[in-house]
């Protein structure tokens, strides 16, 4: 299956149909009387239609078992037409498009099981997906096309040569996926001035992020945090908690981490882990969620 590990859990919503044709006006008569041997063919079909979301991972090898938080099958009758809705909900990594397919699926077929003894018409028709919401793809804000930032990498050993960079061509990488141009990319020592003074210079040039990597645990020359903070005019607590959770729910020492987020007039500071898996996992956690910023700094509303 699909690696989803680096996916965020939000609200993923499907909506798919599925239509049954009889071919003739008695069999309607008959599912609206109740007089269909079998059964109640819309009570019974519901109930299938249920068991088939759930039972999709085990006939999909491919869909991941995933928690069903709400089904809903709805019926309607156009002539000879039954169109069958099937609506799922889940807060989950990945999306319940197939689980809603497949209930529809099962609801139609069951409906051809039960009137397929008074009807040897029946057909199914027009299973697809309606409509879906949810995921990284229905958040990736698409206001400002033209953002720039630069990643700045705080580390003695690296800037000494001793040791290669890769948290920060992690977040390099992170960037290009996103359509952020890169403006700059450079390795500093761990020095509380020159951490500062990089910053002012990249906010002055009008940059839209800064993003630091390294520094931001407890050792005696983790000091991007306490550079950064007296500089900042606000912070933004919610990017930061979103970056400890994610990265807390993949190894038990992220709380660990004191990374900070916060702004300068327009220019969005970022200090990150500095390890590989720290600043890949913290950019996966909020990319591209967190360019959404850029649009209420302009003065938009959130949607």
């Amino acid at each position: 299956m699909v690696d989803i590990t680096h996916k965020t859990s939000t609200l993923r919503i499907a909506t798919a149909q599925a239509i049954v044709k009889v071919s003739k006006q008695e069999t309607i008569e008959a599912i609206q009387n109740g007089t269909v041997p079998k059964g109640d063919v819309f009570a019974m079909s519901k109930a299938a239609g249920l068991l088939g979301v759930k039972k999709t991972p085990d006939l999909l090898p491919d869909c991941h078992p995933l928690p069903i938080e709400y089904t809903g099958i709805d019926y309607t009758i156009d002539g000879l037409e039954i169109t069958v809705l099937v609506t799922i909900k889940t807060i989950y990594k990945t999306g319940v498009e197939v689980e809603a397919m497949h209930g529809a699926s099962i609801v139609a077929l069951n409906m051809y099981d039960m009137l397929k003894p008074i009807d040897k018409g029946v057909e199914i028709h027009h299973i697809k997906l309606l409509h879906k919401k949810g995921g990284k793809s229905d958040y990736k804000d698409k206001f400002r096309t033209d953002l720039k930032a630069v990643v700045i990498v705080c580390s003695d050993t690296i800037s000494e040569g001793k040791k290669e960079d890769k948290a920060g061509k992690a977040i390099l990488a992170k960037l290009e996926q996103c359509d952020v141009s890169i403006l700059d990319y450079i390795i500093i020592p761990d020095e509380i001035d020159v951490i500062q003074e990089k910053v002012k210079h990249y906010q002055d040039k009008g940059t839209d992020m800064v993003i630091y990597t390294g520094g931001t645990g407890l050792s005696v020359r983790d000091v991007t945090p306490e550079a950064l903070k007296p500089l900042l005019d606000r912070t933004i607590p919610g990017i930061e908690e979103a970056i400890r959770k994610y990265g807390q729910d993949r190894m038990p020492y992220a709380m660990l981490s004191r990374s900070v987020v916060g702004t300068i007039k327009n220019t969005l500071v970022l200090a990150l882990p500095g390890s590989t898996n720290g600043a890949k996992e913290s950019m996966d956690a909020i990319f591209p969620e967190v360019l959404h910023v850029f649009r209420i700094l302009k003065g938009a509303r959130h949607d």
